[in-house]
């Protein structure tokens, strides 16, 4: 009986010890290089950039990447540093911030003497093939904070980015269509503005 209560508990510490060597691995869809993209005059507006819309089943902690025409496989070691919905729209104000040479002032008081433009982004599909590649959808608004009434503008964008290699290239290319849908938006926010804001 000794024996085989030994041999029980051994076993169960042996199974624990395979459970817990499986690293967990973060990513962030923030991307290091915010270089301007190539836009070098400031805007002359600030933005808003308000928090996105993002399909249910990707709006979690962990990964979820697609597995054939049909399948979804959801990574349990590979994980967000912050809610998804959340790293898109941190990853989209620092790239628009970047490329456009403006600020974000969401969250606080809008300014007096400087024209501010809202920005609400609605992902449509972000599908993430392993090994493969990288697919977003996207629509969004652009809309006038300045007391003189609201002027709509809306724009949509499919990209596309090959992500051969592991998870952290899949991230890799996430972060890449990101930064060309925030190319998009700069461009038509500059050139809205040049209508509104003269």
């Amino acid at each position: 009986m000794m024996k085989s209560s030994h041999l029980l508990a051994a076993s169960l510490l042996l199974a624990l010890t395979a459970c817990s060597s499986v690293p967990v691995h973060y990513h962030t869809l923030l991307s290091p290089q915010s270089d301007g993209g190539g836009m070098h005059a400031n805007a002359p507006f600030l933005l808003n950039v308000l928090p996105v819309g993002i399909p249910a089943q990707l709006d979690q902690s962990y990964l979820v990447v697609r597995q054939g025409q049909s399948g979804v496989e959801i990574l349990d070691n590979e994980r967000w540093t912050s809610a998804f919905g959340d790293e898109v729209r941190s990853a989209l104000s620092a790239q628009l911030t970047s490329q456009l040479a403006t600020r974000d002032i969401a969250g606080l008081a809008a300014s007096v003497s400087e024209p501010v433009i809202t920005l609400k982004v609605q992902i449509r599909r972000f599908d993430a093939w392993p090994n493969r590649a990288v697919q977003l959808e996207a629509t969004w608004s652009l809309g006038r904070l300045d007391g003189t009434g609201t002027a709509t503008r809306i724009g949509q964008a499919s990209l596309s980015e090959a992500a051969p290699g592991d998870y952290t290239a899949l991230v890799n290319a996430q972060q890449d269509v990101l930064r060309q849908l925030a190319g998009k938006i700069a461009s038509d926010a500059k050139d809205w503005s040049t209508f509104f804001y003269r």
